[in-house]
């Protein structure tokens, strides 16, 4: 199964230098590369059967943080992995605050690029070392659940889990159905699901419960 990649930098050469890292792996496709958030989310418009978006975060017109929270917004099943020059503590708060499912420093391998594609794919989040390290300094406080017991019980599917971060951006069932390539009544029918599961009757409830057990 090969692996749709959108790249986001101002820089052509460095564009070029991302595509040439990942030629080496036959798994990853390049869908298409933008030099702005805002020619990115053109793209999209036109097609959004990517799997993961490459962001630089410094660019005109629309920053990669700025583009970040939009595609967030409109598609949450793609993963944005950012690609920076400098571990800047403020970009990674506010990268990781706007959505971003991964944070890698430009000078990267190929090995680790496409690593980093694949763990952030499988639900894990592409970090290299220097930039973990800050982000637990920036994370040190921890997040109280409400009762960790009933966090056991609640086990959702990964679909589910996908349809419930899709239902917490205020998306219509139809939105959902097209984005996670679904039929309308298959959304409908995980979103019946995750009410039983989580024993609430209203998307509301739903999201405000997932929100405090960590689930999204």
């Amino acid at each position: 199964m090969s692996l749709k990649v959108a790249i986001v930098d101002d820089n052509t050469f460095l564009i070029h230098s991302i595509k040439e890292k990942l030629s080496f792996f036959d798994d990853i496709t390049i869908k298409h590369s933008s030099l702005n958030g805002s020619e990115l989310l053109t793209k999209l418009e036109d097609n959004h059967n990517i799997d993961v978006i490459l962001m630089d975060i410094e660019m005109p017109v629309l920053n990669g943080i700025e583009t970040t929270q939009i595609v967030k917004q409109k598609y949450p099943q793609i993963k944005i992995i950012m690609l920076t020059v400098f571990d800047n503590d403020e970009n990674i708060f506010n990268a990781i605050k706007a959505g971003a499912d991964g944070y890698l420093l430009k000078e990267v391998n190929p090995e680790q690029l496409h690593k980093g594609i694949e763990e952030t794919l499988n639900g894990g989040a592409a970090m290299n070392p220097s930039i973990a390290l800050k982000t637990l300094k920036l994370l040190r406080n921890p997040i109280d659940i409400d009762n960790p017991r009933d966090k056991e019980d609640i086990s959702l599917t990964t679909r589910e889990v996908e349809v419930l971060e899709q239902l917490s951006k205020g998306l219509s069932y139809t939105v959902i159905a097209d984005n996670l390539f679904l039929s309308p009544s298959t959304v409908r029918k995980h979103i019946e699901n995750i009410y039983k599961k989580l024993q609430v009757h209203s998307k509301m409830e739903a999201v405000q419960k997932a929100k405090r057990h960590n689930i999204i």
